[in-house]
């Protein structure tokens, strides 16, 4: 797979720009003029960088989830107990949701761009089951006796919490209960004193 070329001051100017549309008002609902005028290129610019609208979309997705895998990552390592390194991508929700009140854009992208096979559609996918393989890896890492079903009910834990912000509610801080409850419950004596994965 070919890997995408670097962006210019023009590219970085046009994702920004239109992820802030997609973000605000839908990606459906927000045209490639709209885009060009918003980031002060014209459409051939925005075209010349991109090539199409669907590329666009998964570009802005692409640097959101490198901008959250980031934050996860930070959070993981920042663990001091396998309880907290195993929960840290809940730590970084909280974080994250400071700045992104409107919901998951991920989830956004999914409803709205349901086929499979379109190039955004797969970044979105892709951005829940890397969260997913995460909580395995680090439910495992902390001793958990059975770290994929775990990292299941971790994940509808997550996504609910991401799911419930549109409503202004601070589910947080129960949710975290739950997950470091879930952790506690499925780690076996053998795990105890194992030093928390770093991520």
């Amino acid at each position: 797979m070919q890997e995408p070329r670097p962006l210019t001051s023009a590219g970085r100017r046009i994702v920004a720009a239109a992820e802030e549309l997609f973000y605000n008002h839908g990606i459906t609902a927000v045209g490639v003029d709209r885009v060009a005028e918003h980031s002060g290129v014209t459409k051939r610019t925005l075209y010349n960088q991109f090539g199409s609208k669907d590329h666009l979309v998964a570009a802005c997705l692409t640097a959101r989830d490198q901008r959250w895998r980031a934050l996860v990552r930070a959070a993981v390592d920042a663990g001091k107990t396998p309880g907290e390194t195993v929960t840290a991508p809940f730590e970084a929700l909280r974080t994250w949701s400071e700045t992104n009140a409107r919901g998951c854009a991920f989830i956004n992208a999914l409803a709205e761009l349901p086929d499979p096979s379109h190039p955004a559609h797969r970044v979105a996918a892709n951005q829940k089951l890397w969260l997913l393989d995460l909580f395995k890896e680090l439910a495992a890492a902390a001793g958990c006796t059975h770290p994929d079903a775990l990292a299941i009910q971790l994940l509808v834990l997550h996504e609910g919490a991401v799911a419930t912000q549109p409503l202004a509610l601070d589910t947080l801080p129960e949710t975290i209960d739950l997950a470091r409850a879930l952790v506690r419950a499925g780690t076996a004596p053998r795990g105890q004193g194992r030093p928390a994965a770093t991520g």
